[in-house]
């Protein structure tokens, strides 16, 4: 038989591994929660890093799939329903031809018959990653639209983006801001984008607060954002 005093010891040591129990509980929670919520943080650190090559599959701004878009270069290969391009940035695109894909030649509508290695072509679709689903493919496209223009700089992996400003950038433009557009205006816009900074893949184009469109460049280490206004000239990029 323990005494009452050693009874009342006995108690009070059961009493605090119970609480010492129920406190490493909450903590043990409190510490799985953390660690849950600072995987889901790395995972949107990864979705969103900062401008990377388009074989890493992130972009700038966040987005919920593939966007209107497009390149321009040279053919590569042709096979079946899809072709190849390779940008004067040294970037590959696979072109993936459809039965209501439009072709032209310069201004002149053709056939996918004028889609040969070596020619020359601008890729209007849906851009996804380096991948195109175009609606439209120009053989020897013609036309500008900028009033600015500088070297773009190609994609290096590991290499920090260049931090540079040409023309006017909006003075309110937040990255990330504004509405994905598709159809004749995306068209318009990437074509413009594409004349004045020819190496890339655009991969969406936003419509800006003051009306103004964004055309996110990537697969170069500049410009990732080229600016172009409401007439479709290209007036700024960083």
């Amino acid at each position: 038989m323990f005494s009452p005093r050693l009874t009342k010891a006995i108690a009070i040591g059961a009493s605090a591994i119970a609480v010492g129990g129920g406190a490493y509980g909450i903590v043990s929670a409190a510490a799985s929660g953390g660690a849950a919520t600072a995987s889901t943080a790395s995972t949107t650190t990864v979705t969103s890093s900062p401008h990377p090559g388009p074989a890493s599959g992130g972009t700038s701004n966040a987005r919920s799939g593939p966007a209107a878009g497009g390149t321009v270069g040279t053919v590569g290969s042709v096979a079946g329903s899809s072709f190849t391009v390779s940008t004067s940035a040294g970037e590959k695109v696979t072109v993936q031809e459809g039965s209501s894909t439009k072709y032209k030649n310069g201004a002149r509508s053709t056939s996918a018959a004028a889609i040969k290695k070596g020619v020359p072509v601008l890729v209007l679709g849906t851009t996804n990653g380096t991948t195109i689903t175009a609606t439209q493919v120009i053989a020897n496209p013609t036309g500008g639209g900028s009033s600015t223009s500088s070297t773009v700089v190609p994609f290096q992996r590991g290499a920090p983006s260049a931090s540079k400003q040409v023309g006017q950038v909006p003075a309110n433009y937040t990255e990330g801001s504004g509405t994905i557009v598709s159809g004749t205006t995306a068209n318009k816009a990437t074509t413009a984008a594409l004349a004045a900074y020819p190496g890339g893949i655009v991969d969406r184009v936003v419509k800006l607060s003051n009306g103004e469109y964004e055309v996110h460049n990537i697969g170069v280490n500049w410009p990732h954002h080229v600016f172009v206004n409401k007439n479709f000239k290209v007036v700024g990029a960083d």
